[in-house]
């Protein structure tokens, strides 16, 4: 495959030109392509034309979309190798959400989420990470700086098992040079890979941390989160304990709620018992149903009633479900076919 722009940082751009050029346009082409946003290096004047026609600028190309009724939008986008993945733009109000994927499908086996029924074919690239958020804002003329733009790794994938890229990519977002995003408006969240949380901690540029809990047990979260056979409960909530949070920041624990299973007013008073020495707060998020998941989603009763026992103690956040009639929600993205849903 061609190398492409998309994923490279200035330093990057600079080794790949050469020395036969001058500094100046890594920096031009950095510029062009992360700044003004543009799809490809034709139209930039300002570089000579060899410069135009070295390096494509790489941008995932979208295959298909399919729109919901409230308005999100679910992308599945073709990467260079041909594989696909996926990518939703959630709007509301005068601000939006792109939740990104990090894995082409996901080795973490969590029983309620459709992604994992894939399995990993493998992981994205720094630059897939990050094309799928130009792919979106071009897509729909967002800018950084104008848009409230929200970025949400919780797509495809293990964040944390691709955490090299996904730290690289982070730099990209961020960068005030270029797509200039907050580091407040970019969260990851993880099934709790211990040593990477530890990892991530000492990073100087990292996105805030949110952790998927979904059960109040130990041999409840095993049987939902097989990883937690291997990092285990407690041990998981003490390297939350020991995250260094930045002023500003809270944990985020999420909790899928499954109906008969980790919904009960004992499950909500455990949880506030295994939170009670964070600073965090919790979103909760009835199942999203889907073909070969064996749960059912719980009534909405029992899901305030979850939630006003939790925020007695702590914030406590009901997500509205996004594109659940495209398959575009939450634990939903598996490339499904419209002709799957209906």
């Amino acid at each position: 495959m061609p190398q492409v722009i998309v994923g490279m940082e200035v330093a990057d751009i600079a080794a790949a030109l050469g020395p036969r050029h001058p500094r100046f346009r890594a920096r031009q082409i950095y510029e062009a392509v992360y700044r003004q946003r543009v799809t490809d290096l034709h139209g930039v004047s300002t570089l000579p034309k060899p410069l135009r026609e070295a390096f494509p600028v790489g941008i995932p190309e979208v295959e298909r979309e399919f729109d919901s009724a409230d308005g999100t939008k679910r992308y599945l986008l073709k990467l260079a190798d041909g594989k696909t993945v996926e990518t939703v733009w959630m709007p509301e109000g005068d601000r939006s959400t792109v939740c990104i994927s990090s894995q082409v499908g996901c080795p973490v086996d969590c029983k309620f989420c459709l992604t994992a029924l894939m399995g990993l074919e493998r992981s994205l690239t720094a630059g897939e990470i990050v094309g799928q958020v130009l792919r979106v804002a071009a897509d729909r003329g967002l800018e950084a700086k104008v848009d409230r733009l929200n970025i949400v790794m919780m797509g495809q994938g293990e964040p944390l098992l691709n955490l090299g890229n996904v730290i690289k990519a982070t730099r990209l977002l961020t960068d005030p040079q270029g797509m200039a995003i907050s580091p407040r408006r970019i969260t990851l969240s993880t099934s709790g890979i211990i040593p990477k949380i530890q990892e991530l901690a000492r990073e100087p540029v990292r996105p805030k941390l949110a952790i998927s809990l979904n059960a109040s047990t130990e041999d409840q979260r095993r049987a939902l989160m097989p990883i937690t056979r291997k990092y285990h409960l407690n041990d998981l909530l003490e390297a939350c304990r020991r995250y260094p949070l930045r002023p500003w920041e809270k944990l985020s624990f999420e909790y899928v709620l499954l109906k008969g299973v980790n919904d009960t007013d004992a499950d909500a008073r455990r949880v506030v018992k295994l939170l009670s020495r964070l600073n965090a707060k919790v979103n909760l998020i009835a199942l999203n149903p889907g073909p070969g998941i064996p749960f059912e989603t719980p009534d909405p009763a029992r899901v305030i009633a979850f939630q006003a026992i939790v925020r007695r103690a702590l914030p406590c956040f009901i997500r509205k479900p996004r594109g659940l009639d495209v398959y575009a929600a939450c634990g939903q993205l598996k490339r499904m076919e419209l002709v799957d849903i209906h």
